[in-house]
């Protein structure tokens, strides 16, 4: 049972919001402060009365005792003519009462004097106790406290005394009044105070609630394009601002994937038709009682098949180029990368292969998907030209950008496709037999480069340039 409680009473805060916790929060830490604030004046004010109280007994006992020594020279003779002579001689102050007590006699009193105080006895017995020697006590008479001095006046036969009191009780009154003060000013300071956390809470916590809305709307259960379009307005330099920084770029990444996601399927189910339309075809008319149809219609399923795995293939790239690592770059020799494209790719047929010159610089690139990216340059030049056309591969540096290219003498670029050249499944030519992806390919590389690709004019044939941009601290071997 016992362990059970803890977790009872923490269930309902563990359920509020955020704003709400930090501003029961400000609100607790303000309660703290008003109180340890009302302590200590309490605790300053009361020692304050105190000294205030004691100075003033202090203070006219002085005055008695001076008045006493005079007294004699005045004509004033005896202890009950001294105390009654100073009663008639000095007014009290506030909340103060002078007593004479003679040494036989009803006592006499000047000042405001409280009935209860006139007839206590208890506090005519304790002026009796300090008749002989004096001193000072404090009292309660019906609830009220009192604070009173006796000094004795003696003769040696007979002996009066001189009383002081101070109604205590009277003095902290005020302090009453001071506190009740401050109590009402301390509830208006804490409902401000919390209007003010609250409000600044809600404004503070403003972004975090749409970002919370943002990213629910984006896990619901039917995300459109139009959610992973959405973006937080971003201001100021905080904390919470580098928040929706980074939480725009996570949608970033998320709306690419999810567009890359949905092009991988729109293409697969577009591209895909044809050839299962067509192994359906056959199949449907396939006569397996005749050997040479089937193995016909088999050779036919088999080409199709393959064509369908290379095409899945290169879909499965273009959907991986949207990835952080699709591209690794390390330090990369531009001229022996330029080289080693050339060296593979005379393999791809007769042709007049040229090196048409390399950049002497190294720099931070991706060789792999480079020499993919040139290869498939090369394939395409290949497959546009005829034996003894010149085919060249060069690179060279041109401002802060490394350049490398592909150029050929074959039958050139159909101007009116060349807007589209590297959109998926855009052929140059209707005698293409390939799917349309490997331009695509190509420009997924360069752009994962930070690069562009640029179909540069010429009178004969066709040259493709990737333009890649030279990262900081590129070391140049040559010029």
């Amino acid at each position: 049972m016992t362990t059970e409680s803890p977790r009872v009473l923490r269930a309902p805060w563990r359920r509020a919001t955020v704003r709400t916790r930090i501003t029961a929060g400000v609100a607790a830490l303000t309660i703290v402060g008003l109180v340890l604030v009302s302590l200590a004046l309490y605790a300053v004010e009361s020692r304050r009365i105190d000294r205030t109280v004691e100075r003033a007994l202090l203070q006219e006992l002085e005055e008695f005792s001076g008045f006493a020594e005079r007294a004699p020279s005045a004509g004033i003779t005896g202890p009950d003519a001294v105390v009654l002579a100073f009663l008639e001689r000095n007014a009290p102050d506030a909340r103060e009462s002078l007593w004479a007590f003679p040494s036989a006699g009803t006592p006499q009193f000047t000042g405001d004097v409280d009935v209860e105080l006139q007839g206590s006895d208890r506090f005519a017995g304790t002026v009796e106790q300090l008749r002989a020697s004096g001193g000072a006590s404090t009292i309660d008479v019906d609830g009220t406290e009192y604070r009173l001095v006796v000094q004795p006046v003696t003769d040696g036969s007979s002996t009066a005394a001189f009383v002081v009191v101070q109604d205590v009780s009277a003095a902290r009154s005020e302090l009453r009044s001071l506190l009740t003060t401050y109590a009402v000013v301390a509830l208006v300071v804490l409902a401000a105070v919390t209007a003010v956390a609250a409000a600044l809470a809600g404004r503070l916590l403003r972004p975090l609630t749409d970002l919370r809305e943002t990213a629910q709307a984006i896990t619901g259960s039917s995300v459109s394009a139009q959610d992973l379009r959405t973006r937080l307005e971003v201001v100021g330099h905080d904390d919470v601002a580098e928040l929706q920084r980074t939480f725009n770029a996570m949608l970033d990444r998320v709306e690419e994937a999810f567009a890359a996601q949905r092009r991988l399927l729109d293409d697969a189910a577009h591209e895909l038709r044809t050839p299962l339309t067509v192994i359906r075809g056959h199949l449907d008319v396939l006569d397996p009682d005749d050997l040479e149809d089937v193995a016909a219609t088999r050779a036919l399923v088999t080409d199709e098949v393959d064509r369908m795995g290379r095409l899945v293939g290169d879909l499965l790239m273009l959907a991986r180029s949207v990835r952080p690592d699709f591209v690794r770059r390390t330090p990369t020799d531009a001229a022996a990368l330029t080289v080693g494209v050339l060296e593979r790719a005379r393999g791809l047929g007769d042709r007049d292969w040229r090196l048409d010159g390399t950049a002497a610089v190294h720099a931070d690139l991706d060789g792999q998907r480079l020499t993919q990216a040139l290869l498939q340059l090369a394939d395409n030049a290949h497959r546009h030209t005829s034996v003894g056309d010149v085919v060249a591969i060069g690179s060279a540096v041109v401002g802060e950008h490394l350049e490398l290219w592909v150029r050929d003498t074959g039958t050139g670029i159909d101007p009116a496709v060349a807007d589209v050249l590297f959109d998926r499944f855009a052929r140059a030519g209707s005698d293409d037999e390939g799917f349309g992806l490997g331009l695509s390919i190509v420009q997924a590389i360069v752009l994962a480069h930070g690069g562009t690709v640029r179909v540069d004019p010429v009178q004969v044939g066709a040259r493709l340039t990737l333009v890649l941009p030279l990262q900081p601290g590129v070391a140049f071997t040559g010029v």
